[in-house]
């Protein structure tokens, strides 16, 4: 049996990136706390900072066909100082320079976004607008070189992340990174693209099993069409619409892309395929058809209504049974920002939490494909546990962090020496100890390592782990953080 604390804090991993310990402190129930959850996350603040914003102009679906208008697209690149100037040639023409100085300011623009966020997750009282963004981000997956079409879409799903799913459906498949990513700038009539139409069915909303390979075929027809303008917005191309009939899962009609997505929408399958993503999310790796059948017959009822279909989810006495706390390996995202939530943490310098991510295998705005991270146990391998466990030193107690990253070859700079990829320094941070210690105000020294372990862990600690937790605040805490137990919530 699971004690109100233990719920509570249950609820504000999973609805959010851990407690802090005023929310601990304040004794609310987990209803009471929800419901504060939910008042906290209604309204949307757009993640954004003058560091985040890259100047350059989206590339238009066809240069040519704008020249021959008179509309030349001028590349820009971004100086240190943070202005917007043209290249001195045209984009494909650029200088070796100018092409270092323009992936410069790229990689700094997704390091920004990337610490920005992250930051954004351990200290916004709208903890589950930050929490559904996240998991949004997961699962309409996309990665492309343009920091400002990136920030846009992960814009869009912040908004619309708690509303209805339809909205949040229809405003990511027009976003331009997605048509990029997923190639519907090249989807015309009579020479269909198919990969947006498959992607949106397969991982977006049915999952396979639920469609045809002539479903996929109309429905690329649908979205052509489909895409962006020099100013990153989405533009319907009439004259590349295939307006013809369409048959798409059993009906039939000269549908265009919007009523494609209205026709998916209509299947139950994509109410209960939503469903079971968030409920292996938020609850457990492994799905339990009698918890998801009626949230995704209610969801579905209600129009897809998103933040419906999760206070039902969070207030139902099942999801504090003691089969799901303490039962999910943190990713290293909640990772990181759950430790800087719990401590207050501060880095001197944020580089090295990028380090952190791509060391332990996942970087925001950075997913490995088109289906995202993959999660539970993938998580956990000999290399990222020995990171995971050493983390709590570097940040607690200066301790150095070595690693020697993998060659990514998506990074803009893929091919980089060894040294290079190399960190090994120490990590300066201020930690916020006070509010821990008004925690453990009452408590007895001898019960404190017990009482704090209750607070920072969701499984109850071995007797034997527990007999090493001693010394001062910061010491108790290092070694509580720096348990295997630690990794789950």
């Amino acid at each position: 049996m699971t004690t109100t604390q233990q719920q509570l804090q249950h609820l504000y991993w999973r609805a959010g990136f851990g407690p802090t310990p005023g929310q601990v402190a304040a004794g609310l129930s987990p209803r009471q706390a929800l419901r504060q959850l939910l008042r906290d996350s209604q309204q949307f603040e757009p993640l954004d900072g003058p560091a985040m914003r890259y100047a350059e102009p989206l590339p238009p679906p066809s240069d040519k066909r704008l020249a021959a208008q008179g509309r030349p697209q001028t590349a820009m690149v971004t100086t240190p100082d943070g202005t917007a100037q043209p290249a001195t040639q045209g984009a494909g023409k650029m200088t070796a320079a100018e092409r270092k100085q323009r992936n410069q300011a790229i990689r700094s623009a997704y390091y920004a976004m990337n610490t920005g966020w992250l930051t954004r997750m351990a200290t916004s009282p709208a903890q589950l607008r930050e929490k559904l963004t996240f998991f949004w981000h997961g699962h309409f997956a996309c990665r492309v070189r343009r920091p400002d079409a990136a920030l846009q879409l992960n814009n869009t799903i912040r908004r619309l992340a708690l509303g209805k799913f339809p909205d949040l459906l229809l405003a990511v498949s027009k976003e331009p990174a997605m048509l990029q990513f997923l190639n519907n700038q090249q989807n015309r009539k009579q020479h269909p693209n198919e990969n947006f139409a498959r992607e949106v069915m397969e991982l977006f909303t049915l999952g396979r099993g639920h469609y045809s390979e002539t479903d996929v075929k109309e429905a690329a027809r649908a979205f052509t069409g489909w895409g962006y303008n020099a100013e990153g917005q989405f533009a319907f191309r009439e004259r590349q619409h295939d307006d013809g009939p369409k048959t798409l899962l059993g009906r039939t009609g000269n549908f265009t892309g919007e009523q494609a997505l209205a026709v998916i929408l209509a299947q139950p399958a994509c109410a209960e395929f939503i469903t079971t993503r968030l409920y292996r999310f938020f609850v457990n790796d492994t799905p339990d058809p009698a918890h998801i059948q009626p949230l995704a017959q209610a969801f579905f009822r209600s129009g897809y209504d998103i933040a419906d279909l999760l206070e039902r989810l969070f207030s139902a006495d099942w999801f504090y049974a003691a089969a799901h706390v303490g039962t999910r390996i943190k990713s290293p995202v909640e990772l990181l920002a759950g430790l800087k939530r719990t401590l207050g943490l501060q880095l001197a310098n944020e580089r090295p939490i990028i380090v952190f991510q791509k060391a332990l295998g996942q970087t925001l705005f950075e997913p490995p494909n088109v289906a995202g991270w993959p999660g539970g146990r993938s998580w956990i391998d000999s290399s990222s546990l020995l990171y995971r466990l050493q983390l709590p030193a570097v940040l607690l107690r200066n301790a150095e962090f070595n690693v020697a990253l993998k060659q990514d070859e998506n990074d803009l700079a893929p091919n980089l020496s060894r040294a290079d990829r190399t960190f090994n320094e120490p990590v300066k941070t201020t930690v916020q100890l006070a509010p821990l210690q008004q925690l453990l105000a009452g408590t007895p020294a001898a019960r404190q390592p017990a009482r704090l372990s209750e607070f920072l862990l969701q499984v109850p600690i071995r007797p034997e782990n527990l007999a090493l937790v001693r010394g001062d605040l910061r010491a108790m805490t290092t070694a509580l953080l720096s348990l295997p137990e630690y990794q789950l919530m």
